[in-house]
């Protein structure tokens, strides 16, 4: 996996504010400026002279509508500037809301088998399958921003998911920002989630809420309307920037969030291409995607995250819902409540480097806090 020289030492130097390059504590107050540099830049790649041949065209195909903010301030965005780098030869053709077919959860088989040239995806849609990611997703081990989630993710997954996911070509590997707790009712204590039906997106998440006293769900984020609106759940986690596009704004009230780092959880997505045909795209071609993914692509969809997050939380508080934030103290009681989903994913991965790849993960995440 390569994340290019060029556009990364750009989209780094912009983002210095979010990572190791700066220890400035950064608050969610000050995102706006700080992600707008981030966003507005262009990736830097050099445009490269397109050959007589015909242009190549990928499909990429993913689960959420176009109108989401990963569709239209990242993948759009990434694509474009891929397209132009390359004078048109290579053209990435966007495929939203399951359009060619399938279930969320079958997204990467899809990316493996050909049936999509890329496709976005959680590898915990199908829990279980990808253990080793599943450290970046233990309840308390992440941080509140996306910049840094994003990057740790990518550096982390560089280094020890390699043969975790060799049946596809990962471009980018990256995490969200803070999940919240959306709900009917207010949550303020532990003891407000006691029988309350949440909807998870990963298998950690959903252990974690089960050791808070929750009832989780699990279910693939596009289905998570249907089931507010029939009953069948009171409640969903999702970090901000998923909010408008499944319009959970309207259809709860109360948003509650953790204070400080770690967070209590993060997802991890990825940006996963059939390794055939990356293989087969010409080595001007394939340079060019290799520049624009990696650590530059991560640092991109981490800064559009978090100028979501700004802009969603306050556009919910506008709306009259309540926006909470448990305190410091209770925080510590969840914290020691889910010690135990730890607990049961390093015994489940005692001989396969577990211990280990939890220091990493935590050294990674503290890399780059903000």
């Amino acid at each position: 996996m390569h994340s290019g020289l060029r556009p990364a030492t750009l989209l780094v130097r912009r983002s210095a504010a979010f990572g190791e390059d700066s220890r400035t504590m950064v608050q969610r107050r000050h995102l706006p400026a700080l992600v707008a540099g981030i966003l507005a830049a262009p990736l830097a790649t050099p445009r490269i002279a397109r050959a007589q041949s015909a242009s190549v065209t990928l499909r990429l195909h993913h689960f959420l509508p176009a109108v989401s903010n990963i569709h239209r301030n990242f993948l759009q965005p990434w694509s474009k500037e891929i397209e132009d780098a390359t004078d048109g030869g290579l053209k990435i053709r966007l495929f939203p809301s399951m359009q060619l077919g399938g279930a969320p959860p079958q997204l990467y088989d899809q990316a493996r088998d050909g049936v999509a040239d890329i496709v976005w995806t959680l590898p915990g849609y199908t829990a279980g399958r990808f253990p080793k990611i599943e450290v970046l997703e233990l309840p308390f081990i992440a941080n509140k921003d996306g910049v840094s989630n994003a990057r740790a993710c990518q550096a982390f997954a560089s280094k020890h998911l390699a043969e975790e996911f060799g049946e596809v070509q990962p471009l980018v590997f990256w995490a969200h920002d803070a999940g919240l707790i959306h709900s009917r009712r207010p949550v303020q204590a532990m003891e407000d989630l006691r029988g309350m039906k949440l909807r998870f997106p990963t298998r950690q998440a959903g252990e974690g809420l089960r050791a808070l006293g929750a009832a989780p769900i699990g279910m693939p984020v596009p289905q998570v309307p249907e089931a507010l609106s029939q009953g069948v759940l009171d409640g969903a986690v999702v970090p901000w920037e998923v909010v408008p596009s499944i319009k959970l704004q309207e259809l709860v009230k109360n948003h509650t969030s953790i204070p400080g780092r770690p967070t209590f959880y993060t997802a991890t997505n990825v940006l996963a291409m059939n390794k055939a045909k990356y293989a087969a795209l010409p080595d001007a071609l394939r340079k060019v995607l290799d520049e624009q993914s990696g650590m530059a692509a991560a640092a991109l969809v981490g800064g559009t995250l978090d100028q979501q997050a700004v802009q969603n939380s306050e556009a919910a508080r506008k709306r009259g819902n309540t926006l909470i934030e448990i305190t410091a103290e209770e925080a510590a009681r969840w914290r020691q409540a889910c010690q135990p989903v730890t607990d049961a994913w390093l015994a489940q991965m005692r001989d396969r480097g577990g211990e280990m790849l939890l220091a990493k993960a935590r050294a990674t995440f503290d890399q780059f806090a903000a």
